[in-house]
Protein backbone atom coordinates (compact mmCIF):
# COMPACT_ATOMS: atom_id res chain seq x y z
CA UNK A 1 0.00 0.00 0.00
CA UNK A 2 2.89 2.40 1.24
CA UNK A 3 4.57 1.61 -2.03
CA UNK A 4 1.86 2.08 -3.92
CA UNK A 5 0.96 5.56 -2.46
CA UNK A 6 4.86 6.54 -3.00
CA UNK A 7 4.26 5.68 -6.84
CA UNK A 8 1.18 7.59 -7.11
CA UNK A 9 3.16 10.46 -5.74
CA UNK A 10 5.73 10.10 -7.82
CA UNK A 11 3.42 9.41 -10.80
CA UNK A 12 1.78 13.44 -9.91
CA UNK A 13 4.82 14.81 -9.72
CA UNK A 14 6.07 13.50 -13.26
CA UNK A 15 2.49 14.65 -14.64
CA UNK A 16 2.59 18.53 -13.14
CA UNK A 17 6.32 18.14 -14.49
CA UNK A 18 5.60 17.51 -17.89
CA UNK A 19 2.45 20.12 -17.77
CA UNK A 20 4.47 22.76 -16.39
CA UNK A 21 7.02 21.72 -19.33
CA UNK A 22 4.53 22.02 -21.44
CA UNK A 23 2.61 25.34 -20.54
CA UNK A 24 6.44 27.00 -20.92
CA UNK A 25 6.74 25.51 -24.73
CA UNK A 26 3.18 26.97 -25.34
CA UNK A 27 4.17 30.29 -23.45
CA UNK A 28 7.35 30.14 -26.43
CA UNK A 29 5.09 29.60 -28.96
CA UNK A 30 2.29 32.65 -28.75
CA UNK A 31 0.48 33.13 -32.50
CA UNK A 32 -1.50 36.14 -32.84
CA UNK A 33 -4.94 35.16 -34.13
CA UNK A 34 -5.40 38.95 -35.65
CA UNK A 35 -3.27 42.01 -36.74
CA UNK A 36 -1.42 43.66 -33.43
CA UNK A 37 -1.43 47.23 -32.65
CA UNK A 38 1.57 49.37 -32.14
CA UNK A 39 0.80 53.00 -31.18
CA UNK A 40 3.60 55.44 -31.80
CA UNK A 41 2.76 58.58 -29.55
CA UNK A 42 4.86 60.97 -32.09
CA UNK A 43 4.16 61.89 -35.68
CA UNK A 44 5.26 60.11 -38.29
CA UNK A 45 8.54 60.10 -40.32
CA UNK A 46 10.01 60.59 -36.37
CA UNK A 47 12.52 59.02 -34.56
CA UNK A 48 10.56 56.47 -33.09
CA UNK A 49 7.75 56.10 -36.14
CA UNK A 50 11.31 55.68 -38.39
CA UNK A 51 12.62 52.85 -35.96
CA UNK A 52 9.31 51.17 -35.29
CA UNK A 53 8.20 50.85 -38.74
CA UNK A 54 11.46 49.11 -39.14
CA UNK A 55 11.48 46.94 -36.26
CA UNK A 56 7.44 46.10 -36.73
CA UNK A 57 8.43 44.49 -40.21
CA UNK A 58 11.39 42.50 -38.34
CA UNK A 59 9.08 41.26 -36.19
CA UNK A 60 6.18 40.35 -38.88
CA UNK A 61 8.23 37.65 -40.46
CA UNK A 62 8.52 35.55 -37.19
CA UNK A 63 5.20 36.47 -35.65
CA UNK A 64 3.22 35.51 -38.58
CA UNK A 65 0.85 38.45 -38.41
CA UNK A 66 0.69 41.79 -39.08
CA UNK A 67 2.18 44.35 -37.11
CA UNK A 68 0.01 47.85 -37.40
CA UNK A 69 1.67 51.25 -36.74
CA UNK A 70 -0.90 53.51 -35.73
CA UNK A 71 0.31 57.38 -35.21
CA UNK A 72 -1.35 59.30 -32.20
CA UNK A 73 0.90 62.28 -31.29
CA UNK A 74 -0.06 64.90 -28.53
CA UNK A 75 1.23 66.07 -24.98
CA UNK A 76 4.40 65.09 -25.11
CA UNK A 77 4.15 61.35 -26.29
CA UNK A 78 1.53 60.85 -23.25
CA UNK A 79 -1.52 60.61 -25.19
CA UNK A 80 -0.50 57.74 -27.46
CA UNK A 81 0.67 55.65 -24.70
CA UNK A 82 -2.01 56.18 -22.26
CA UNK A 83 -3.99 54.63 -24.98
CA UNK A 84 -1.51 51.12 -25.06
CA UNK A 85 -1.82 51.48 -21.13
CA UNK A 86 -5.69 51.63 -21.18
CA UNK A 87 -6.28 48.62 -23.82
CA UNK A 88 -6.91 45.42 -23.27
CA UNK A 89 -4.14 43.31 -21.64
CA UNK A 90 -4.25 40.90 -24.11
CA UNK A 91 -1.20 41.24 -25.95
CA UNK A 92 -2.47 42.47 -28.31
CA UNK A 93 -1.60 46.79 -28.08
CA UNK A 94 1.94 47.91 -27.78
CA UNK A 95 3.21 50.98 -27.74
CA UNK A 96 6.87 52.30 -28.98
CA UNK A 97 9.35 55.68 -28.15
CA UNK A 98 12.03 56.97 -25.77
CA UNK A 99 12.52 55.41 -22.41
CA UNK A 100 13.66 57.99 -20.82
CA UNK A 101 9.65 59.78 -21.61
CA UNK A 102 8.22 56.65 -20.53
CA UNK A 103 10.12 57.23 -17.35
CA UNK A 104 9.14 60.93 -16.94
CA UNK A 105 5.18 60.99 -17.61
CA UNK A 106 4.42 60.50 -13.73
CA UNK A 107 6.99 63.47 -12.58
CA UNK A 108 5.42 65.82 -15.09
CA UNK A 109 2.01 64.70 -14.10
CA UNK A 110 0.69 63.71 -17.27
CA UNK A 111 0.28 60.14 -16.76
CA UNK A 112 0.30 57.65 -14.14
CA UNK A 113 3.17 55.17 -14.76
CA UNK A 114 6.66 54.09 -14.26
CA UNK A 115 9.01 52.24 -16.40
CA UNK A 116 8.75 49.47 -14.11
CA UNK A 117 5.15 48.56 -15.38
CA UNK A 118 6.38 48.05 -19.16
CA UNK A 119 7.97 45.12 -20.64
CA UNK A 120 10.78 46.82 -22.92
CA UNK A 121 12.00 45.36 -25.69
CA UNK A 122 15.09 47.86 -26.99
CA UNK A 123 16.12 48.62 -30.72
CA UNK A 124 18.57 51.43 -30.64
CA UNK A 125 20.14 54.50 -28.81
CA UNK A 126 19.77 57.82 -30.17
CA UNK A 127 22.28 61.22 -29.91
CA UNK A 128 20.66 64.31 -30.09
CA UNK A 129 22.21 66.90 -32.50
CA UNK A 130 22.34 70.99 -32.43
CA UNK A 131 21.50 71.81 -35.75
CA UNK A 132 20.91 74.82 -36.90
CA UNK A 133 19.29 76.41 -40.49
CA UNK A 134 22.09 76.52 -43.26
CA UNK A 135 21.32 79.91 -43.64
CA UNK A 136 22.16 80.29 -39.95
CA UNK A 137 25.03 82.43 -38.72
CA UNK A 138 26.25 79.78 -36.35
CA UNK A 139 29.24 78.14 -37.40
CA UNK A 140 30.30 76.32 -34.47
CA UNK A 141 28.61 75.47 -31.02
CA UNK A 142 30.25 78.60 -29.43
CA UNK A 143 28.76 80.84 -31.74
CA UNK A 144 25.27 79.33 -31.19
CA UNK A 145 25.82 79.57 -27.02
CA UNK A 146 27.45 82.93 -27.37
CA UNK A 147 24.90 84.12 -28.75
CA UNK A 148 22.39 82.68 -26.99
CA UNK A 149 23.84 84.39 -23.90
CA UNK A 150 24.04 88.01 -25.86
CA UNK A 151 20.32 87.51 -26.65
CA UNK A 152 18.77 85.38 -23.79
CA UNK A 153 15.49 83.77 -24.42
CA UNK A 154 15.30 85.16 -27.83
CA UNK A 155 16.94 82.24 -30.14
CA UNK A 156 14.31 79.72 -31.13
CA UNK A 157 14.50 76.12 -30.94
CA UNK A 158 12.34 73.39 -32.13
CA UNK A 159 12.09 70.54 -30.09
CA UNK A 160 9.29 67.53 -29.86
CA UNK A 161 7.87 68.60 -26.52
CA UNK A 162 8.46 68.09 -23.02
CA UNK A 163 9.80 65.19 -22.09
CA UNK A 164 11.16 64.47 -25.76
CA UNK A 165 14.63 64.36 -26.75
CA UNK A 166 15.44 67.29 -27.98
CA UNK A 167 13.61 69.46 -25.36
CA UNK A 168 15.90 67.15 -22.78
CA UNK A 169 18.89 67.90 -24.90
CA UNK A 170 18.35 71.71 -24.91
CA UNK A 171 17.35 71.57 -20.94
CA UNK A 172 20.39 70.34 -20.63
CA UNK A 173 22.85 72.45 -22.08
CA UNK A 174 20.71 75.79 -20.64
CA UNK A 175 21.88 73.97 -17.31
CA UNK A 176 25.16 73.68 -18.22
CA UNK A 177 25.69 77.09 -19.55
CA UNK A 178 23.43 79.19 -17.90
CA UNK A 179 22.00 80.05 -21.56
CA UNK A 180 18.02 81.14 -22.03
CA UNK A 181 16.25 79.96 -25.22
CA UNK A 182 12.83 80.19 -26.97
CA UNK A 183 11.13 76.53 -27.22
CA UNK A 184 8.87 76.51 -30.06
CA UNK A 185 7.29 72.41 -29.58
CA UNK A 186 5.94 70.11 -32.34
CA UNK A 187 4.49 66.76 -32.61
CA UNK A 188 7.44 64.98 -33.01
CA UNK A 189 10.83 65.01 -34.12
CA UNK A 190 10.17 65.21 -37.83
CA UNK A 191 7.74 68.40 -37.62
CA UNK A 192 10.77 70.10 -35.54
CA UNK A 193 13.21 69.51 -37.97
CA UNK A 194 11.13 70.52 -41.16
CA UNK A 195 10.31 73.94 -39.06
CA UNK A 196 14.33 74.65 -38.82
CA UNK A 197 14.94 73.96 -42.66
CA UNK A 198 11.88 76.09 -43.38
CA UNK A 199 13.36 78.79 -41.05
CA UNK A 200 10.45 78.97 -38.69
CA UNK A 201 13.11 78.13 -35.74
CA UNK A 202 16.53 78.95 -35.75
CA UNK A 203 17.98 75.46 -34.15
CA UNK A 204 16.77 71.84 -33.46
CA UNK A 205 17.92 69.70 -31.23
CA UNK A 206 15.93 66.71 -32.14
CA UNK A 207 17.80 63.66 -32.87
CA UNK A 208 20.20 62.39 -35.61
CA UNK A 209 18.30 59.96 -36.91
CA UNK A 210 15.50 63.02 -37.66
CA UNK A 211 18.12 65.44 -38.70
CA UNK A 212 20.03 62.75 -40.95
CA UNK A 213 18.73 63.52 -44.47
CA UNK A 214 18.80 67.61 -43.84
CA UNK A 215 22.55 67.26 -42.92
CA UNK A 216 23.00 65.24 -45.82
CA UNK A 217 21.45 67.57 -48.22
CA UNK A 218 23.21 70.61 -46.66
CA UNK A 219 19.76 72.07 -45.20
CA UNK A 220 20.49 72.01 -41.88
CA UNK A 221 24.17 72.67 -40.48
CA UNK A 222 25.36 70.47 -37.43
CA UNK A 223 27.48 71.75 -34.70
CA UNK A 224 27.88 69.33 -32.09
CA UNK A 225 26.63 65.84 -30.27
CA UNK A 226 24.87 66.54 -27.36
CA UNK A 227 27.32 64.56 -25.71
CA UNK A 228 30.87 63.45 -25.08
CA UNK A 229 31.22 61.44 -27.70
CA UNK A 230 31.67 62.42 -31.66
CA UNK A 231 29.16 60.47 -34.12
CA UNK A 232 30.38 59.36 -37.75
CA UNK A 233 27.04 60.33 -40.08
CA UNK A 234 27.04 58.27 -43.50
CA UNK A 235 27.21 60.26 -46.32
CA UNK A 236 28.02 62.78 -43.83
CA UNK A 237 31.28 62.40 -42.06
CA UNK A 238 32.33 63.25 -38.24
CA UNK A 239 29.86 65.49 -35.65
CA UNK A 240 32.02 66.68 -33.15
CA UNK A 241 30.92 66.04 -29.25
CA UNK A 242 29.52 69.39 -27.37
CA UNK A 243 32.32 68.38 -24.87
CA UNK A 244 34.90 69.82 -27.13
CA UNK A 245 32.72 72.91 -26.13
CA UNK A 246 32.10 72.47 -22.90
CA UNK A 247 34.08 70.89 -20.38
CA UNK A 248 33.30 67.66 -18.96
CA UNK A 249 29.84 67.40 -20.32
CA UNK A 250 27.77 64.14 -20.97
CA UNK A 251 24.57 62.66 -21.49
CA UNK A 252 23.20 59.52 -20.87
CA UNK A 253 22.53 56.83 -23.71
CA UNK A 254 18.47 57.82 -24.84
CA UNK A 255 17.17 54.32 -25.78
CA UNK A 256 14.71 53.68 -27.79
CA UNK A 257 12.19 50.27 -28.33
CA UNK A 258 8.71 49.04 -28.00
CA UNK A 259 6.90 48.92 -24.73
CA UNK A 260 4.40 46.47 -23.90
CA UNK A 261 2.29 46.86 -20.95
CA UNK A 262 2.52 44.33 -17.95
CA UNK A 263 -0.62 42.24 -17.06
CA UNK A 264 -0.78 40.74 -20.72
CA UNK A 265 -0.34 36.81 -21.07
CA UNK A 266 3.33 35.17 -20.12
CA UNK A 267 3.38 33.68 -23.79
CA UNK A 268 3.15 37.31 -25.37
CA UNK A 269 6.32 38.29 -23.52
CA UNK A 270 8.02 34.96 -24.16
CA UNK A 271 7.65 35.12 -27.77
CA UNK A 272 8.71 38.35 -27.88
CA UNK A 273 11.57 37.36 -25.75
CA UNK A 274 12.80 34.47 -28.19
CA UNK A 275 11.89 36.91 -30.99
CA UNK A 276 14.61 39.65 -29.62
CA UNK A 277 17.25 36.96 -29.11
CA UNK A 278 16.51 34.81 -32.60
CA UNK A 279 15.56 37.70 -34.97
CA UNK A 280 15.95 41.60 -34.00
CA UNK A 281 19.29 40.72 -32.40
CA UNK A 282 20.73 39.46 -35.53
CA UNK A 283 18.81 42.07 -37.98
CA UNK A 284 20.83 43.35 -40.55
CA UNK A 285 18.12 45.59 -41.33
CA UNK A 286 18.15 47.08 -37.85
CA UNK A 287 21.67 47.44 -38.16
CA UNK A 288 21.70 48.75 -41.34
CA UNK A 289 19.19 51.64 -40.09
CA UNK A 290 21.19 52.13 -36.73
CA UNK A 291 24.71 52.81 -39.17
CA UNK A 292 23.34 54.95 -41.73
CA UNK A 293 20.93 57.32 -39.46
CA UNK A 294 23.61 58.27 -36.80
CA UNK A 295 22.25 55.54 -34.04
CA UNK A 296 23.63 52.67 -32.00
CA UNK A 297 21.78 49.09 -32.57
CA UNK A 298 20.79 48.20 -29.06
CA UNK A 299 18.90 44.76 -28.98
CA UNK A 300 18.01 44.81 -25.30
CA UNK A 301 15.13 43.61 -23.13
CA UNK A 302 14.41 42.29 -19.80
CA UNK A 303 16.28 43.33 -16.98
CA UNK A 304 19.45 44.25 -19.09
CA UNK A 305 17.01 46.92 -20.62
CA UNK A 306 15.82 47.87 -17.42
CA UNK A 307 18.79 48.55 -15.98
CA UNK A 308 20.68 50.31 -19.86
CA UNK A 309 17.41 53.14 -19.08
CA UNK A 310 17.43 54.55 -15.96
CA UNK A 311 20.70 56.60 -16.55
CA UNK A 312 18.47 58.78 -19.13
CA UNK A 313 15.32 58.44 -16.69
CA UNK A 314 17.25 59.59 -13.78
CA UNK A 315 18.91 62.45 -15.66
CA UNK A 316 15.40 63.18 -17.44
CA UNK A 317 13.56 63.36 -14.48
CA UNK A 318 15.44 65.03 -12.22
CA UNK A 319 16.42 67.96 -15.26
CA UNK A 320 12.73 68.65 -15.46
CA UNK A 321 12.06 68.87 -12.03
CA UNK A 322 15.23 71.45 -11.12
CA UNK A 323 13.95 73.31 -14.22
CA UNK A 324 10.98 73.99 -12.60
CA UNK A 325 8.38 71.70 -15.49
CA UNK A 326 7.68 69.00 -12.94
CA UNK A 327 4.78 68.30 -10.84
CA UNK A 328 6.00 65.36 -8.58
CA UNK A 329 9.68 64.98 -7.01
CA UNK A 330 11.03 61.98 -8.76
CA UNK A 331 12.52 60.83 -5.59
CA UNK A 332 9.15 60.29 -3.95
CA UNK A 333 8.41 57.59 -7.34
CA UNK A 334 11.88 56.38 -6.35
CA UNK A 335 14.07 58.03 -9.09
CA UNK A 336 17.10 58.40 -7.22
CA UNK A 337 19.04 62.01 -8.38
CA UNK A 338 22.18 61.16 -10.34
Amino acid sequence: MQKQKRHLIRSIALAAAFTALGASALAEEWKPSRPVTIIVPWAAGGSTDQVTRVTAAEIEKTLGQKVVIVNQPGASGSIGTKSALDAPKDGYTWTAGAAQDLGSYETLGMLKTRIADWHLFLNVANVQVIGVNAAAPYKSAKDLLDAMKAKPGQISVATAGVTSAGHNAMELIAKSTGVKYRHVTYDGGNPAVVATVAGETEVTTQLAVEQADMIRGKRIRPLATVSDKALDLEGYGTIEPLSKTIEGFKAPANYFGIFIPKGVPDEVVKTMEKIWVDNIAKSEVLKKYATSRGALFAPLYGAEAQTAVMPAIQANAWLLFDSGKAKVSPETLGIARP
